[in-house]
């Protein structure tokens, strides 16, 4: 059965540092199941230039409405990309808004850090990983652990630098905006995620969870989605 009759909006899911689209992978049969076209980005996550470029393409291969959803660094990436005036929804999964001018690291800066950046390291080349023990105690806490294991396997490295580079124009200022926060989140501040959620006036979502909402919480996170989706139908 689907939602509605009519074709509704694009979902266009952006991931996170350190993963990939997989990430969503109980999120989107749940879209699927209601008859909601879903794009799932695969970023590099070498700089958010490259991850809004990468988004772009995805957003210029559909031809109707999108409900643009970023997870934690996707959050940056989606601020940037949804300028595109095919968006016409923002849905922010425990992640990073940041204003016009500001990067990631701003918004990080100005918040005690969490448990889960003590466990990232540099490769000595730049490239920061995060630890097996990191995924299991604090992005995944509530994942079984040897899901975490092959998450802390698949993570691809970040660049010092990505962190660094700033948004030009905030999409959520103009946009209706949907926002998760993981109350449980080890790996980004809570206190960031609910000021993110505030700043933006977001209709805002709490789930007891950790920062891998998307894996551990798919059918909450699934339903803000489709309230966007909703949303966009009118």
């Amino acid at each position: 059965m689907t939602m509605q009759t009519t074709k509704p909006a694009t979902v266009v899911l952006v991931h996170g540092a350190w993963a990939d689209g997989s990430s969503w992978q109980r999120v989107i049969p749940i879209l699927l199941e209601q008859g909601v076209p879903v794009v799932a980005v695969q970023n590099s996550t070498r700089s958010l230039a490259d991850d809004v470029a990468a988004t772009r393409v995805a957003l210029d291969a559909i031809p109707g409405p999108v409900v643009l959803v970023g997870h934690s660094w996707g959050g940056a990436v989606i601020t940037e990309a949804g300028n595109d005036d095919k968006v016409k929804a923002l849905v922010y999964v425990a992640a990073f808004a940041p204003g016009d001018g500001e990067s990631v690291g701003d918004l990080v800066n100005r918040y005690p850090s969490p448990p889960g950046l003590s466990r990232i390291s540099d490769d000595g080349k730049g490239n920061l990983k995060l630890s097996a023990a990191g995924w299991a105690e604090d992005v995944g806490q509530d994942l079984p652990e040897a899901e975490t294991r092959i998450l802390a396997v698949l993570q691809p490295p970040l660049p010092t630098t990505t962190f660094g580079e700033p948004v030009t124009q905030a999409a959520w200022k103009t946009r209706p905006n949907w926002y998760v926060v993981s109350t449980e989140d080890r790996a980004v501040s809570v206190e960031l995620e609910r000021a993110c959620a505030a700043a933006m006036d977001a209709r805002t979502t709490e789930l007891e969870a950790s920062h891998m909402t998307p894996l551990s919480r798919p059918d909450a996170v699934a339903a803000v989605i489709l309230d966007a989706v909703r949303h966009v139908a009118g």
